[in-house]
């Protein structure tokens, strides 16, 4: 077990905050560490039929290139996680789910990162007269499970959350 001692830099945002600490190890040593605390976050498998499903298309920053993912996003201050599925899917394809089935949680960063992502599948879509945000989105696009699994076994498909959803389909079909 490691015991934190002291904080040596922070950094606030509006999405998280980042923690640099001075930690003892449990030989007695000390070490840095670097720590995120991130608020949940839902990722939505939205069901168009059942052998096909909606995803995104978006900048990715980071990366510095567009990407193929299911619906996903943090779940806001005072936001039950359901609520936050809706919005999600909501500002991201223009539809709502009148069926929501949690699939996994997992934590994608679990060396720094404290985030949690709640995978969920969504089931009878219901369009909106809402249009998806296009400040976020460039594309939403109907795509096969069997393409999307073909898209992953040859790493077109590299998004973490995206790739566990749609083998966690695979594996319940």
């Amino acid at each position: 077990m490691e015991k934190k001692l002291y904080t040596l830099g922070l950094l606030n945002t509006r999405h998280f905050t980042a923690y640099l600490d001075e930690v003892t190890l449990r030989t007695g040593k000390t070490s840095r560490r670097l720590k995120i605390d991130h608020p949940e976050a839902v990722a939505i498998v939205p069901f168009v039929d059942p052998q096909h499903i909606l995803m995104v298309r978006q900048w990715r920053y980071a990366v510095e290139t567009e990407t193929l993912e299911i619906p996903a996003g943090k779940v806001d201050p005072g936001e039950t996680i359901e609520e936050a599925i809706q919005r999600e899917l909501m500002e991201e394809t223009g539809y709502r789910a009148t069926t929501i089935k949690p699939l996994i949680s997992y934590f994608p960063a679990i060396a720094y990162s404290n985030e949690i992502i709640h995978i969920f599948s969504a089931e009878i879509l219901i369009a909106s007269h809402r249009r998806f945000d296009e400040d976020e989105i460039s594309a939403v696009e109907v795509v096969s499970i069997k393409d999307a699994m073909k898209m992953v076994k040859n790493g077109l498909i590299r998004d973490g959350k995206t790739i566990i959803g749609i083998l966690c389909i695979n594996l319940a079909i």
